[in-house]
């Protein structure tokens, strides 16, 4: 579908905007394909693993609540450290994806390293999901982290107001760029973090989305404010993306401090050339990410901003 002529005198105010949550039923092949198997999945896989093993290592075995079950690779990160897991999925063909590779991931192994992938053809049979919306979900005893996982099919909105408890450890990565309403997302996940509790999150970078764009000289798209997806058809462009700025906002009115600020993929995304990299070169890429994910200016012009945050206790 083209996209709707838009006047750039018009500005913003005529921009296609989405009107509801993209969740991923119907779509989780080519969420897969998109986020997971590509070089640049498999760039920010790595990435996140660095990061998490960096900030979050030292917790201690908690109760860890999860916003967005992805393939399951960031909760196999905090299962096989011991946490126990509550994880919010309203999409039930993200449930079984993630239920998959849970089922068949080595309780010690690597969840979250590059290239890491649920491959269907190289995995056990997805386990029946019999769950509906507002229910959970124990693993059976067979899987390997029986016990320390549970499975809730609301969305993020429906778990928050279903709840009381608050959690030590708070998980959103990229979920919060896929709502009408970030700031109200933000908003419930800072009530479900405890005082004296740690908030791991990422999103998707709108400065980055622009930078990229004005480089591939796409200038009108960024000039008239065109950058958030629809959240129609097959497309997966982030409906909500989003600024720092904002974030350091919401963290303000919630009562959080923001910790430490991460950018990731600070250089991948902007590679000139398309072919794939050589191993030596990816591991190279990789440290060069690292040593300036945290300097100014490269953190601003990561894919993904990843905010550590803290409510004083």
């Amino acid at each position: 579908m083209p996209e709707p002529k838009t006047s750039s005198r018009a500005g913003a105010s005529r921009v296609r905007r989405a009107t509801a949550d993209r969740h991923f039923d119907g779509l989780a092949d080519k969420f897969e394909r998109g986020f997971y198997t590509t070089e640049r999945g498999r760039v920010r896989l790595a990435l996140t693993r660095r990061l998490m093993d960096e900030r979050f290592s030292h917790l201690p075995p908690s109760p860890v609540l999860e916003i967005g079950a992805g393939l399951g690779q960031t909760a196999h990160w905090w299962l096989t450290r011991g946490h126990h897991l509550t994880l919010v999925e309203p999409s039930g063909e993200m449930r079984e994806r993630a239920k998959r590779f849970l089922s068949t991931a080595a309780p010690q192994g690597q969840g979250l390293s590059a290239g890491t992938t649920a491959d269907p053809s190289q995995t056990a049979q997805a386990a029946s999901d019999p769950q509906v919306p507002g229910h959970a979900d124990m693993l059976s005893s067979e899987e390997p982290f029986a016990g320390r996982l549970v499975w809730e099919g609301r969305d993020l909105q429906g778990f928050a107001a279903e709840t009381d408890q608050r959690w030590p450890v708070v998980v959103c990565h990229a979920v919060l760029e896929w709502l009408v309403d970030p700031r109200e997302g933000f908003a419930l996940l800072a009530k479900l973090l405890a005082p004296g509790g740690v908030m791991s999150l990422s999103v998707f970078n709108r400065d980055a989305l622009a930078f990229s764009n004005v480089s591939k000289g796409n200038f009108d798209k960024v000039l008239e404010g065109r950058l958030a997806g629809w959240g129609t058809g097959k497309r997966l462009t982030p409906i909500s993306p989003l600024r720092d700025g904002e974030i350091r906002q919401w963290a303000a009115e919630a009562g959080l401090e923001v910790r430490e600020l991460t950018g990731l993929r600070v250089f991948h995304d902007y590679l000139r050339s398309r072919d794939p990299l050589s191993e030596a070169d990816m591991q190279k890429l990789l440290a060069l990410e690292c040593q300036h994910w945290r300097t100014t200016p490269f953190v601003y012009l990561g894919r993904y901003l990843h905010y550590e945050l803290v409510r004083p206790a």
